[in-house]
Formats: structure tokens, C-alpha cells, sequence
């Protein structure tokens, strides 16, 4: 059974209905929900209100109340965020790109044992060398 962990840009696309996402993978994602198997991290949560505050991203709701209820609605997991993933985020195997964020939310999925949810060419690539689980979206 698969275990997920939502990079930034699938987790809003997933929550605001974006199109384009295919409705196997959202079948997929929603059996996981269903298992409370999906997974995001603080990280995304920064960045989320990072994109809101700059004005680079809209809400359908306030970020507070959007938060809320895509973790609870949503039935999505916070998966924790511990010292021992900063640092493994800066000893991550092989070539990865130097987002911090990015390297951040590897990190996670690597220590949790969480497949990671993208549609970053850069991390589908990572992934494609054996150094993390990947789901193209």
C-alpha cells in the first residue's frame, strides 16, 4: 500500500481541483486519504504562505481557514519535521537541485518511507536514479 507525500504545487492543486490531474492518480491518492496515508509537510506549509503573502497565489479561502481544511477534510497527515530530516536534507545521495525546500520534502519521504507526490522534472528525475519514491502528476 502506497504512502504519499504531497509536494507544494500537488497538494494545492489537488485541494483547489485543479484540471489535468488524472483521475487514476486522484483515485489512487483518494484510497490513500481514505487509509490516512497522504502525507504534507511543514515545509509546504511555509511555502503556501509564503506564495499567499507575496500575492504570487490565490486561495479560495484565507490561508488559516484553507490550512484547516485540508488537513482535516482533506484527511491529509502532517508528517513531522525533525532536526534529524534538516540534516539529512543536506546529505542527500546523488545530484539533486539546490531548492532547500525541495531537498527539505526528499528528505521527508526518505525517512518516512512516503512515495513523494511531483510534478518537478528535477525530482521525477531524482527519483528515476533510485534515490526516492516518485509519482509523476
Amino acid at each position: 500500500m502506497d504512502r504519499f507525500l504531497l509536494d507544494t504545487h500537488a497538494w494545492i492543486w489537488l485541494q483547489e481541483g485543479l484540471p489535468g490531474i488524472s483521475p487514476r492518480l486522484i483515485a489512487q491518492i483518494d484510497e490513500a486519504r481514505r487509509r490516512s496515508d497522504v502525507y504534507v509537510s511543514a515545509v509546504s506549509v511555509w511555502e503556501i504562505g509564503n506564495l499567499t503573502a507575496r500575492g504570487r497565489l490565490e486561495l479560495e479561502s484565507p490561508i488559516d481557514v484553507w490550512l484547516q481544511l485540508a488537513l482535516t477534510v482533506g484527511r491529509l497527515q502532517l508528517a513531522p519535521f525533525e532536526a534529524t530530516i534538516a540534516l539529512a536534507s543536506a546529505r542527500l545521495p546523488g545530484a539533486i537541485h539546490g531548492d532547500p525546500a525541495d531537498r527539505m520534502l526528499v528528505a521527508t519521504a526518505r525517512t518516512h518511507g512516503l512515495t513523494l507526490v511531483t510534478h518537478d522534472k528535477l525530482l521525477l528525475k531524482y527519483g528515476k536514479q533510485g534515490h526516492v519514491n516518485v509519482l509523476a502528476i
